[in-house]
């Protein structure tokens, strides 16, 4: 079973932005796999809140991103 486990900023994608990004993600698997893989590809987008980052020792919240 194709598996992915995407993080992304928490409140950065609407519902129908999700949708896309978990359909393009299996699309991929499926390219790759061919169609077979597609019914048991699983994919979890998780969203990390505000703060829940860091890259290189650098917290990583909304005013670092610039989305404040």
């Amino acid at each position: 079973m194709p598996f992915a486990n995407l993080k992304v900023p928490a409140d950065t994608l609407t519902p129908e932005s999700k949708k896309a990004l978990q359909d393009a993600v299996t699309d991929a698997f499926a390219d790759v796999y061919g169609e077979r893989a597609r019914a048991t590809t699983l994919v979890i987008l998780e969203e990390v809140a505000d703060g829940g980052w860091s890259l290189g020792g650098t917290i990583l919240n909304e005013q670092v991103l610039g989305r404040s």
